[in-house]
């Protein structure tokens, strides 16, 4: 893991470098902001456990909370360790997977892979592309922009479709 973007009304952390303690300052920021939904692409089957794993192997203990539900489809094979996806928490803050949410309808009826950036390129989000196996080679600010670029992105595609749930901060990871 090389970075984590949260990013929310008025708010992008960006946090990168030394694996344990982005994972320590994510948790701590998380506890810290008032309750509300992190959206995730595809945090339900890889992102969130990835974090747990990575946690574990290092000794860190983190308020994220994650359920196996094998009722949530996923578009690869389950992350190595994993039997499937999860639901969850992390502190007060809610979960909302939103290629899971595109995957039901949108992906279904149009018969798109519901990928992150193909979405957003489709309905004309500007959308940072870089080649993921040289990103070890990004400069520190190409890096940060490109996992804001996606937190972003995942937020934008979801506020889209969640005007059922005005009331409620959406933070992206």
């Amino acid at each position: 893991m090389v970075a984590v973007a949260l990013t929310g009304d008025g708010m992008e952390v960006v946090l990168d470098g030394d694996e344990a303690e982005i994972l320590i300052e994510l948790d701590r920021l998380l506890s810290s902001i008032p309750a509300g939904v992190l959206v995730t692409w595809n945090g339900g089957g890889f992102d969130f456990p990835f974090l747990h794993d990575r946690a574990t192997r290092l000794g860190i203990e983190l308020g994220l909370q994650l359920r196996l539900d094998p009722t949530i489809g996923g578009r690869h094979e389950p992350l190595t360790g994993h039997l499937g996806a999860y639901r969850a928490r992390w502190h007060q803050h809610r979960h909302i997977d939103g290629y899971q949410v595109f995957r039901a309808d949108v992906g279904a009826t149009l018969h798109l892979p519901c990928g992150l950036k193909p979405l957003a390129r489709m309905v004309g989000l500007p959308v940072v592309e870089v080649d993921r196996s040289r990103i070890h080679e990004l400069t520190v600010d190409q890096r940060r922009a490109y996992v804001a670029s996606d937190a972003h992105l995942a937020r934008a595609l979801l506020a889209r479709r969640a005007q059922w749930v005005p009331a409620i901060d959406h933070f992206s990871i």
